[in-house]
């Protein structure tokens, strides 16, 4: 079956993303609309998501990257304190009633971070 999904484009150098650390933040065209999302490095893996809450679609971040709650466990927004499942992105606690974040494809090689365009989620171009 073929590959569905656009050509990688680079986000980071993976040694920019540390463990349960401050999260890189990316623009995007969401169903062609400007948006950010962000990666983070949880046990190990890289793992990207659309910056925005399932409860309420605004941005979650505390401060600019700033998405971990303090024991550094779960993203929580800051907005309503819905809490999620940073290796899954699905809601565990609040206001989000089962939800998910939406998951942006990211890959990780030759020491660098790319995440991968889809359908709904595009690169912005200058």
């Amino acid at each position: 079956m073929p590959d569905s999904r656009g050509a990688p484009q680079r986000l980071c150098a993976s040694a920019e993303l540390a463990e349960r650390g401050d999260a890189i933040l990316f623009d995007v065209l969401q169903w062609g609309q400007p948006a950010r999302a962000f990666a983070l490095r949880i046990e190990g893996r890289v793992v990207a998501y659309l910056n925005r809450c399932a409860h309420v679609p605004t941005e979650m971040d505390w401060q600019p990257g700033q998405f971990l709650d303090s024991e550094r466990q779960f993203i929580v927004c800051s907005v309503h304190g819905a809490t999620y499942e940073p290796e899954t992105g699905r809601c565990v606690g609040g206001p989000c009633g089962g939800g998910r974040l939406v998951v942006i494809a990211v890959e990780e090689r030759d020491g660098e971070v790319y995440w991968y365009p889809s359908r709904d989620t595009q690169p912005v171009f200058p």
